[in-house]
């Protein structure tokens, strides 16, 4: 059917208007009663978020997300526009996208007034109808909200009480639309106070000349907890003018928060070719952003993003491809030793508190990897530390870990280069006596692929319960006896 283009035939058609809350309420009974998705690509919100979000909708609210970076708060309110109608007509050269049947604007009272029904209409799509401003310190009242334009007035010959010398902000050039404002605590209180009145009231006050503009928007704000920032606060009477404030959070499961990495990664086919990737990576590096959030080292006010996990598990595939192309490999296995490669992705992405900047940056991405690796040992292995290594009369109690370590104790040492190659690396690991053993007996059913990847995984939890020494190389990494090594052997 073709749509309307003057407003007689928009009124023949039989069009009521209805404002932009109505719209996303009658859009989210219709997903609600068809059990269709709101959101899609967003996990982990299914019983706390997303209900207080569709609640907050049927209450016609302005809403605020608060919670830590990386909670999906910006992707959650773009994904808003999927309730709002495909089209909606406004009258066609209009700055603030005036309903034709209740004009707000000069400009669409006019139009309505000279045209009446041959007023010629334009259609706005609802992707067009999502307006995005980041607060920063040096946003102004009038990109918000608007200023006076005296070359419009002195071309025009008006008086500065006319509304036609207003050049709008954004904000009312998002009539009829979702607006939202990321990380609000940033926006200068007194801009903060500009808000008050568009919020409740509806009037717009620029440079003493008021209006009064009925704005039909749906805010939404993004914000970080404001006792976890010191860049700013929301200023209390702009809180008591948002409607619902709703609480983000991270992944409450390991398993959920693996999905997440996994579908927010991105990898492309020629990654997947050659890297043959083992669950045990991406479980130590959801253990690794599990461990940062209770680090000592990092400030947990700050929060550590999903994105640490997605920006390690996309680096871990560049290391493992780089591998390959350097030994001319046509694909290779994933290894513990590739961890290595995250390294970036931690330091780039927690802010550290004064002891962890003591303790410099790379010390505690390795200390976050080896807790990490130390926290996933034991669900796959016994804990050493719980193993007696002497009886009642002080003879020496051989266990599970015994071969391994008697290896070491007769002064081997063993290094793991990152650039080696599948075959050297396998040589290396198969050259430890009582290794390969050890897996036979305690995993006989994982994929002979996979071996060498729990063999070397071994090592590095003994080396983490302090069996074993683990020295990092600029070439690698080198595994020897924990007392020769304390003894400069």
């Amino acid at each position: 059917m073709t749509q309307p283009t003057t407003l007689g035939q928009l009124k023949a058609n039989g069009y009521t208007s209805q404002s932009i809350h109505e719209e996303l309420k009658a859009n989210l009974r219709v997903r609600l009663v068809s059990k269709q998705p709101i959101f899609t690509g967003i996990l982990g919100y299914e019983n706390s978020v997303i209900p207080d979000f569709e609640r907050a909708i049927l209450s016609g609210h302005s809403i605020n997300l608060l919670g830590l970076r990386g909670q999906a708060k910006t992707k959650m309110a773009r994904q808003l526009t999927g309730l709002l109608d495909e089209y909606i007509p406004y009258i066609a050269g209009s700055e603030v996208n005036d309903d034709p049947l209740a004009p707000l604007s000069y400009y669409g009272k006019q139009q309505v007034i000279e045209h009446g029904d041959n007023t010629p209409i334009a259609w706005l799509h609802r992707d067009e109808r999502y307006i995005e401003k980041l607060a920063t310190p040096d946003v102004s009242v009038a990109d918000l909200i608007g200023d006076v334009d005296p070359i419009k007035a002195i071309n025009e010959k008006l008086s500065y009480n006319d509304e036609r010398v207003i050049h709008y902000g954004i904000i009312p050039r998002a009539n009829r639309c979702i607006f939202v404002i990321n990380e609000l605590p940033d926006l200068q209180p007194r801009i903060q106070v500009a808000l008050f009145n568009i919020l409740q009231e509806g009037d717009i006050q620029i440079r003493g000349f008021k209006m009064r503009m009925v704005l039909d928007m749906q805010f939404v704000f993004t914000a970080n907890p404001e006792d976890y920032t010191n860049r700013g606060s929301i200023v209390t009477p702009l809180k008591d003018r948002i409607g619902s404030q709703i609480l983000t959070h991270y992944p409450k499961s390991l398993a959920m928060s693996k999905s997440i990495t996994a579908q927010e990664a991105k990898m492309d086919e020629a990654k997947k070719k050659v890297v043959v990737m083992n669950d045990l990576i991406p479980t130590l590096i959801e253990r690794l952003v599990v461990e940062a959030r209770t680090s000592e080292f990092v400030d947990a006010k700050s929060g550590v993003s999903a994105r640490l996990a997605i920006s390690a598990l996309e680096n871990i595939y560049s290391g493992v491809e780089r591998r390959v192309v350097i030994n001319g490999d046509k694909k290779s296995l994933v290894r513990i030793s590739d961890l290595v490669s995250i390294i970036p992705a931690i330091t780039g992405k927690i802010e550290m508190v004064y002891e962890g900047e003591q303790e410099g940056p790379l010390h505690v991405a390795h200390q976050l990897i080896g807790k990490a690796i130390r926290a996933e040992f034991i669900q796959h292995f016994q804990n050493p530390e719980k193993l007696k290594t002497k009886d009642a009369d002080g003879n020496e109690i051989e266990n599970a870990f015994s071969r391994i370590t008697g290896y070491f104790e007769r002064g081997k040492t063993i290094e793991i280069t990152n650039d080696a190659s599948d075959k050297e690396y396998q040589r290396v690991l198969n050259s430890i006596d009582g290794l390969a053993l050890f897996i036979d007996e305690h995993m006989p059913d994982i994929h002979p692929l996979e071996k060498h990847l729990w063999m070397e995984f071994v090592l590095h939890g003994l080396a983490e319960y302090s069996k074993l020494s683990k020295n990092q190389m600029d070439e690698g990494l080198e595994f020897k006896d924990l007392f020769g090594s304390m003894m400069n052997f």
